[in-house]
């Protein structure tokens, strides 16, 4: 039964593993194509709307560009969409691995809200859906025809969504929520709205009829979106590796912060890829929200969490055979870390935001003990605290009383 955290433990890390390749993939593409789009030559004479001559690998490429489509389809087309799907596939397959079967321990905070983890599975998935069809309503509205205003607007339902995850869920959960939520509206643009469009100008060109350019031009502003939230949504994954940025009362401020540095930084490289002069206050402005954001992160914290009973699966392993023997190697070896006022010097705040000083606090963490103490030898670092085998050997031998 033990052998189980090893084997889930492993199927998290492959899925993440995925996940990063098909996120690479698909903004790597989509960089470049804004890029390619803002840094065409379009003063040529011709039917094509601009291009570029590129070099790259020792190969030179020539691009065109045609606001619609030549006047022939060619034979080969190649269509950029599976990067998109894959790259929400494989998160939606992370978060249920994480959020959903992990969701006692990472998903819910009983301070926050008392549910049942169900309801919290069933907020989780309506949080993703939901936003996803206010941002489409949005966008198919009157302000459709004037982008700054959806944008404006859509700013709002992110602060207004960080702000209400953060009411509910742990920290790391709702930092990674709003990432998904903003995730699902990128996939969601390509799968609902940019490929139908480009699937209806191919058709009406293979049929011999006059492609609309509107379908071009709503298909270019979900595209812009998109390029626009890439940034922040990279951040969102990466803050749940980070306890100052999600374990902190202010952390929905600080992911709202983050959207306006993604839209400060991404402004100044498409302006300077359309050849515009580089709006270097962008930088300045996105580093001065990067200071606030630190500060915010080591603002106070607030009173301790309510005392809480423990769930079914703590009680199970605080009553397992050789408990007492693996808090005592918890306590002697990580709590110097892990503690509310950690002892070691430079730590400010506990790992990861893992307190371990208490029995409560063991048998909730008592998976990530097990893979992190037991299972390897990841922690403590080595140059911190010499763990000895036997301390190692408890924990294991309790860990597998309590999950068997």
């Amino acid at each position: 039964m033990y052998d189980y955290a090893v084997l889930w433990d492993w199927a998290g890390f492959a899925v993440r593993w995925l996940h990063v390749i098909t996120a690479i993939a698909w903004i790597g593409s989509s960089f470049y194509f804004v890029a390619l789009d803002l840094g065409l030559n379009r003063d040529i004479p011709g039917p094509a709307d601009g291009e570029e001559w590129q070099v790259h690998g020792g190969g030179f490429y020539h691009i065109r560009k045609y606001l619609v489509a030549p006047e022939a389809m060619p034979e080969h087309l190649t269509w950029f969409k599976w990067e998109s799907y894959a790259t929400w596939l494989s998160g939606a397959a992370l978060l249920i691995i994480v959020y959903w079967v992990g969701g006692e321990l990472f998903l819910l905070d009983p301070g926050k809200a008392d549910l049942a983890l169900w309801q919290g599975i069933v907020l989780s998935a309506a949080s993703i859906g939901v936003g996803w069809l206010a941002y489409d309503g949005l966008c198919r509205s009157r302000l459709a025809a004037r982008p700054s205003l959806v944008m404006a607007a859509l700013f709002a339902m992110i602060v207004a969504m960080s702000w209400g995850l953060n009411q509910v869920f742990t920290g790391r959960a709702a930092l990674l929520h709003l990432g998904a939520f903003t995730a699902t509206i990128m996939t969601a643009n390509v799968l609902f709205v940019i490929m139908p469009n480009q699937r209806i100008v191919v058709g009406d060109l293979k049929a011999g009829r006059k492609p609309d350019p509107k379908y071009g031009r709503i298909a270019k502003l979900r595209s812009t979106h998109n390029n626009y939230l890439t940034l922040p949504v990279v951040f969102l994954m990466l803050s749940t590796h980070y306890p100052l940025a999600f374990a902190t009362p202010h952390a929905w401020i600080i992911a709202c912060l983050v959207f306006v540095i993604g839209v400060l930084v991404r402004h100044f490289f498409n302006t300077v890829h359309a050849g515009g002069r580089a709006p270097l206050w962008t930088w300045g402005a996105a580093a001065a929200l990067f200071v606030a954001i630190a500060w915010l992160s080591s603002a106070p914290m607030g009173g301790e969490a309510e005392a809480r009973a423990p769930t079914a699966i703590e009680a199970r392993f605080a009553s397992a055979e050789g408990f007492a023997a693996a808090r005592d190697a918890v306590i002697g070896n990580c709590s110097m870390c892990h503690g509310r006022d950690p002892a070691w010097s430079g730590l400010h705040w506990p790992p990861r935001g893992v307190v371990l000083e208490t029995e409560g606090d063991i048998v909730r963490h008592a998976r990530q003990i097990y893979l992190q103490a037991g299972a390897s030898h990841a922690m403590p670092p080595p140059n911190a605290v010499r763990m000895t085998p036997e301390a190692r050997a408890a924990i294991v031998s309790w860990y597998r009383a309590g999950a068997g």
